[in-house]
């Protein structure tokens, strides 16, 4: 379903002409595909807007803002340290973070885990911050608190390995990130240290460089994502590959984007494109 703002105010681009170019992009492709981008004057356009699709580690920019607010809450600096045993690092799964160290008993700042988290997508760091806020469930709770209902946060890191049907229920509509992203940049970030060093995480990340960074090029004087990867399925198409961020231009106007590629038939190379030439047209129109 396409869906465009029935609240526009101060336009910043033509909804019904970027629509129909984002449904020229992506239309007929052998992968289900969400879109949306928002304004901070209120434009939105979408494509399969309001279908939830697997975040992947798209999921770890919401946990780290219920890491924010629990630290927040709890009184706990960002550069306290946490104990971490052997047990959490886990050798089966992507974890520079472990690499690193090694299999052994360590603490390390709170914020050292959530950059590998948030700029390397750590799976034992995110786990790991999991355990330090009490869960999966805090963070979905913190997220539906915030107005977010569409944004499910319900499987760890290696609740997703051992079933990647899992990867599944950890979902969002690209409008909701969107939408979250957009609140994050206006709202949180400004509201205390914790919530802008995310952002500083965000706009430093030096992956996915061959997805919305490619599309946007130039243009963004400021450029915050988070990506999301997975492996293939039973079916042999990769359950998704995704990047949701912010930008801000140079005429000072901000917009939103959120592409999520879920059940891609085509190699990782050639869907990461995908979200690349979603970002182009977009960057065309601002």
């Amino acid at each position: 379903m396409l869906h465009a703002a029935d609240w526009q105010s101060d336009q910043l681009f033509d909804t019904e002409v970027l629509r129909a170019e984002l449904v020229r992009a992506t239309d007929g492709k052998y992968a289900r595909i969400g879109v949306a981008v928002l304004t901070d004057g209120n434009d939105l356009a979408t494509v399969n807007g309001d279908k939830p699709l697997p975040m992947l580690s798209v999921y770890k920019f919401p946990q780290a803002l219920a890491v924010a607010r629990y630290c927040v809450d709890n009184g706990i600096s960002l550069s306290d340290t946490i104990e971490i045993a052997a047990s959490q690092l886990h050798s089966d799964t992507y974890s520079p973070m472990r690499d690193r160290y090694g299999v052994r008993g360590l603490r390390l700042p709170i914020a050292e885990l959530l950059a590998y988290s948030m700029q390397q997508s750590d799976n034992n760091a995110c786990d790991i911050l999991f355990d330090l806020i009490g869960g999966t469930g805090y963070a979905n709770d913190y997220i539906h608190g915030l107005g977010f209902d569409d944004i499910h946060i319900v499987s760890t890191e290696d609740d997703m390995h051992k079933d990647t049907g899992l990867c599944y229920a950890n979902s969002s509509t690209a409008t909701a990130m969107a939408r979250l992203l957009r609140y994050f940049d206006t709202t949180l970030r400004n509201s205390a240290p914790e919530y802008e060093y995310i952002a500083t995480l965000m706009e430093t990340c030096t992956t996915g460089t061959d997805r919305l960074a490619r599309g946007i090029g130039d243009d963004a004087m400021v450029f915050g994502h988070k990506t999301g990867t997975g492996d293939r399925n039973a079916e042999g198409k990769i359950i998704a590959v995704n990047d949701v961020g912010y930008v801000h231009l140079a005429n000072g106007r901000r917009y939103y984007i959120a592409v999520f590629v879920a059940d891609s038939g085509y190699d990782m190379d050639e869907t990461s494109a995908l979200i690349a030439e979603v970002a182009r047209i977009v960057a065309g129109f601002l």
